[in-house]
């Protein structure tokens, strides 16, 4: 049986009297292709935060590659190899495109193989023609391809794709999920959280869903959406 790269355990989290999550369980094994739902305010953005080291849970916790995550700041989980991009594309808007692939390669100490590999993560999302070009000369759907290859550039075993086709056509949804495929062929165990349906059930072999902080389903994704609680907690049926 595959490995279990990532499990959470117990994971709660409170803002004053307001509980964000509670009681979260989850594992996702190597290799995996898991969705992770939920209406908005359900929790998603806490718990990838929670799991990326940008806020301390107050209940539970995470074991990565069978090592807690509990204390580590967000750059030491990344050199560990859990990587997230996020719902807006935060590029180094003075730097050019390449040097954004440079500056996590560097960070990570990988400087003797920096440019050979920004170039091979730019060839990866089809921006290498457009290595010294800057931020702000990128459309949207570039932006996010620039978002995944800074985000891959230390080549995780797993990634968090936060809301990574929001705002995007219907086109740029497919090149964005094809990129995605592409990464998980290669190894990358992918937690993909969206709102985009069509491109969450493509993409996922599985399906988690939050409610309220609470993971209310977990499991194949035909069944998941069937699921009467989901469908009226989520699709508003």
């Amino acid at each position: 049986m595959t490995e279990i790269v990532l499990r959470a355990e117990g994971v709660g989290k409170r803002f004053g009297g307001f509980t964000a999550l509670s009681g979260i369980d989850l594992e996702v094994r190597a290799g995996e292709r898991l969705g992770l739902i939920g209406p908005n305010g359900s929790g998603k953005s806490t718990f990838t935060n929670c799991l990326a080291g940008a806020f301390p849970s107050h209940d539970g916790g995470f074991t990565f590659k069978g090592q807690k995550l509990a204390g580590l700041k967000s750059h030491e989980r990344a050199r560990r190899g859990l990587a997230r991009t996020f719902q807006l594309p935060r590029p180094f808007r003075g730097l050019s495109v390449i040097d954004n692939i440079r500056v996590p390669l560097a960070y990570a100490g990988r400087d003797a193989a920096t440019d050979e590999r920004a170039m091979e993560c730019l060839e990866s999302v089809e921006l290498a023609a457009k290595a010294n070009r800057m931020p702000k000369e990128l459309t949207q759907v570039e932006l996010r391809r620039l978002e995944l290859a800074r985000a891959t550039a230390l080549k995780p075993e797993l990634l968090i794709a936060d809301e990574a086709m929001a705002g995007l056509s219907n086109t740029e949804v497919d090149q964005i999920l094809a990129l995605l495929f592409r990464l998980n062929a290669g190894g990358t165990t992918i937690i993909m959280i969206e709102h985009v349906m069509r491109a969450v059930t493509e993409f996922s072999q599985r399906l988690a869903v939050l409610v309220a902080g609470r993971k209310v389903a977990d499991g194949d994704p035909r069944a998941v959406l069937s699921m009467p609680e989901v469908e009226e907690a989520y699709l508003g049926r």
